[in-house]
């Protein structure tokens, strides 16, 4: 089977690498777009058929727009962004009216930014060299879309009113699986380090103290969910500077900044 598999894949990669890539980008931020379009048109009680459908559409596009030079890690690194914005903006969605007006904004923004991350991931999967400004544009536009799609879930998981374990563990493991993507990136190798694994559930542990915090705090959802993505792109932040041996003094001081200006916004929308 597994040999199976391998031929399928390389003729399906020989036929799918005479379509030039940018070619491939746009069809597959399209297709994803009609999709998702298709989706809103039904009530949010269709989850369980709209969210795997997307997801794993989201994959197999992703594989056509990427296509060659995948290996062991990628396989898992170069997908997850991708799925991930899918996966979240589907599901924070339904907490809008369901009206054109809110609709196509709504898909315009989730193509471009479908387009943006499948971008991002063939940068990544190409291997460019991180001394130039593409790699690190990537690295920045992907980090940004993960404090998105943080924001987004955490803004969802509280809309939910769950107790606070909950909130928690989904915080925790949100913030494992950024976090292997992001620090992953850093130096894109193809087995998952042992630095990169320790700091994600360091990471993911934090988080999910933090939600739990957030959880006894009377505060409106989305505070809740700047809360825990300031949190998460302050820590975040640090850590992947510490990395990648550029932790000075001012990197410090912007990251705490940032986090310092989040909590004083929570305190002040405290409503005791």
């Amino acid at each position: 089977m597994k040999k199976f598999l391998k031929e399928l894949s390389k003729r399906f990669q020989k036929k799918v690498v005479r379509i030039d890539k940018r070619v491939r980008f746009v069809v597959s931020a399209l297709l994803l777009g009609a999709l998702m379009l298709f989706s809103t048109f039904f009530y949010f009680d269709k989850w369980y058929i709209f969210l795997p459908l997307l997801i794993i559409m989201t994959y197999l596009v992703t594989y056509f727009s990427l296509a060659e030079g995948i290996e062991e890690l990628g396989w898992f690194g170069l997908f997850v962004m991708p799925i991930a914005v899918s996966a979240s903006f589907y599901l924070v969605y339904f907490l809008f009216p369901g009206r054109w007006l809110t609709r196509i904004p709504f898909i315009i923004f989730y193509e471009i930014s479908i387009y943006a991350m499948i971008v991002c991931s063939n940068i990544f999967n190409v291997g460019v060299e991180k001394n130039l400004g593409l790699y690190r544009a990537a690295f920045s536009i992907n980090f940004l879309y993960q404090a998105i799609v943080s924001f987004l879930i955490f803004n969802l998981v509280f809309a939910l009113k769950a107790n606070f374990i909950i909130n928690g563990a989904i915080s925790g493991v949100i913030g494992i699986i950024l976090g292997l993507n992001l620090f992953w990136t850093i130096r894109l190798k193809r087995h998952l380090e042992v630095e990169v694994k320790n700091y994600s559930i360091l990471l993911g542990l934090v988080m999910f103290e933090l939600a739990l915090l957030a959880s006894f705090l009377p505060l409106a959802t989305p505070v809740y969910a700047l809360f825990l993505t300031g949190g998460y792109y302050s820590l975040a932040g640090l850590i992947y500077n510490h990395m990648d041996e550029k932790l000075f003094i001012e990197t410090i001081r912007e990251y705490v900044a940032v986090f310092g200006f989040v909590l004083l916004i929570t305190y002040l929308s405290l409503s005791w």
